[in-house]
């Protein structure tokens, strides 16, 4: 008999919180809303009556993004869009409010990652990811923020952190650095546009397994034998929960809650071990060689 239990598993798929029709009438911008944890999102913030605006540079995800909404019965459009161009993303705003009306939320899902040491890194890698990662979701919060201010309207923001924005992250310090960057532009922008009845706040993913995690980070993950008893909740998240964390930040329900970031992980990153393991190089774990003896 074992005496560890673990965090209770969530409710079923299309459980919701929150009262139905929560957003009815509300127009929920989604950057990378097409695949994975943006898609969740998604999805949820659709079945609580959203209408849902779905952008993305991939054509493949705004159709993914699309037959997810109306699979479940949501009003969605799918706009392609750059992040990293100020006019593309104003394009992109421009049709969510012909179609839906002025957006009201902004989810910041959109990102570029991949695990790399930094020794190899190519200048042109660091500055696409910061790009995307941070520029882009300072770009689209700048939009969303103007449109707001002129309107004299309330919004709310909800951009995608990561954990090691505290912690650093070795691999990915290219990532590693935006998100840090994001976490602080939350608190800042929480600040500047409160008074203006927008709220700023952060969500940050723990371990969600997916379908549509990119290559090199699904065979980093799948290199653990079993991820379930590497985390004190003794289990990964279900994309769904972090929807429903997405849902609660942005409700009447959370209207005091600004220049937050709530991490949804089960506890995973402050774990600690009474003993540390033994170092090994993060070109080891990534099974490359020394650096320089490359062929």
């Amino acid at each position: 008999m074992t005496d560890t239990i673990g965090l209770a598993p969530p409710p079923e798929t299309g459980a919701c919180a929150l009262p139905d029709g929560t957003y009815d009438g509300a127009c929920i911008v989604v950057t990378g809303g097409g695949t994975g944890l943006g898609k969740a999102i998604a999805t949820e913030f659709a079945r609580l009556g959203g209408s849902i605006v779905v952008a993305s540079r991939k054509p493949e995800h705004l159709e993914a993004g699309r037959v997810a909404i109306e699979s479940i019965g949501g009003s969605v459009i799918v706009w392609p869009c750059d992040i990293r161009d100020d006019a593309s993303i104003a394009a992109m705003f421009d049709a969510a409010t012909e179609r839906f009306g002025m957006p009201t939320v902004l989810v910041n899902n959109a990102a570029a990652n991949f695990p790399v040491p930094a020794e190899d890194m190519s200048p042109n890698a660091w500055r696409t990811v910061v790009d995307i990662t941070l520029n882009g979701t300072f770009l689209c919060c700048r939009e969303f923020g103007r449109r707001h201010l002129l309107a004299g309207t309330r919004g709310s923001v909800i951009n995608v952190g990561a954990s090691y924005a505290w912690t650093g992250g070795p691999g990915f310090a290219h990532s590693a650095a935006a998100k840090a960057g994001v976490k602080n532009l939350t608190e800042s922008l929480a600040v500047e546009w409160g008074p203006y009845g927008i709220q700023v706040n952060s969500i940050v993913p723990g371990l969600f397994p997916h379908a549509d995690m990119t290559a090199d980070i699904r065979s980093n993950v799948g290199r653990l034998d079993d991820k379930a008893d590497r985390q004190p909740a003794m289990r990964s998240g279900q994309p769904r929960e972090l929807g429903w964390a997405a849902t609660f930040l942005a409700s009447p329900y959370a209207q005091f809650i600004s220049g937050h970031t709530l991490v949804v992980d089960g506890a995973n990153w402050q774990r600690r071990a009474l003993t540390n393991p033994p170092v090994e190089t993060i070109r080891s774990q990534m099974g490359r060689p020394p650096f320089g003896a490359e062929s």
